[in-house]
Parts: structure tokens; sequence; C-alpha cells
């Protein structure tokens, strides 16, 4: 594949899951700055990688994945390990509900979400957010269906309990 025909391809994919990618890296690092710089990373590497890719799941899964391993990468930087923020508003943009109350509650759902073990958040986000199935969670996470299903599971019940 050429030059211009790989920047084709990837303006396309970020036309149609940039907007996936940039949401999920808010939901990981809690800002809008630094999902902007993941966003940027993510597709470097699926321009540089493209040619690895198999297949073998659908593009939006393989980008998705990036994604993920971008953030944790973020993650790990000491800097970050020091500094937690994140606006909820800046990543629900659903319409607003003239009830207050439901705008509370969803944003306190949100905000216990946030604070679950990496593991059940990354199911939840995934599931609710992204919209994926439990097999392309699998996929994603490189993990059995059996296995999402089960994180899925314990991530509701301690949502439960931390809410009640």
């Amino acid at each position: 594949m050429g030059k211009q025909e790989r920047e084709l391809m990837i303006e396309k994919l970020i036309r149609d899951y940039g907007n996936d990618v940039l949401r999920l890296a808010f939901m990981y690092l809690k800002d809008k700055y630094l999902a902007e710089d993941a966003f940027q990373e993510v597709f470097i590497k699926v321009y540089h990688n493209w040619d690895n890719f198999r297949n073998e799941s659908s593009e939006k899964t393989w980008i998705i994945r990036i994604t993920i391993n971008v953030c944790k990468d973020m993650m790990k930087n000491n800097w970050f390990k020091k500094v937690s923020f994140y606006s909820f508003e800046d990543i629900y943009n659903g319409e607003v509900s003239n009830n207050v109350a439901d705008e509370i509650e969803k944003k306190l759902l949100f905000e216990e979400i946030l604070r679950l073990p990496d593991k059940y958040k990354e199911v939840i986000i995934l599931y609710y957010y992204q919209g994926f199935s439990v097999s392309e969670i699998a996929t994603i996470l490189e993990t059995t269906t059996g296995t999402v299903g089960s994180l899925l599971s314990r991530a509701r019940d301690m949502l439960k309990k931390k809410l009640r």
C-alpha cells in the first residue's frame, strides 16, 4: 500500500472510529489533553502497523485494543500516577434531561465506574459506553467470553454495593 493510499485509509478510520477512540481514552486518562495525545498516538500506531492487521477481528476491535494499550502505557507514567482529574461533562454528551435527579444519578454512577479496578472498569466501559458485545470485548481484551461475563457480573455487583 502506497503512502497516499495509507493516508486516505487513516483518514477514513479516524472518521469512522475517532470519536470512540477519544471517548475511551478520556475515560481511561480522565483528562481531555491526555486523551487527545492518546488519540494521536493510536492513529500513528495504526498507520505504522497497518500491515500487521490480520483481519482476525474488525478494524474497530483492533483500534480499540490499541487505544487501551496506549492508555495503559500512559497511565504507567509517574506524572500520571500523581495527578487525577476528570470532568463528567466532557465525557457524557447525552441529551440533557429536565430531571436534575437523573443527571446527578448518571454522574454518580459514572464516577463510581471510574473508581473501579481497571479490569472491571474496562468491561463496563466497553460494554455499556462503547456498545461492544461480550465476544467483541473478549477479543479486545484477549480473553474468553466466560471471563468477560464474570468480570461484567462482578463489576455490576460492585457498583450496586457502592451505590446503595
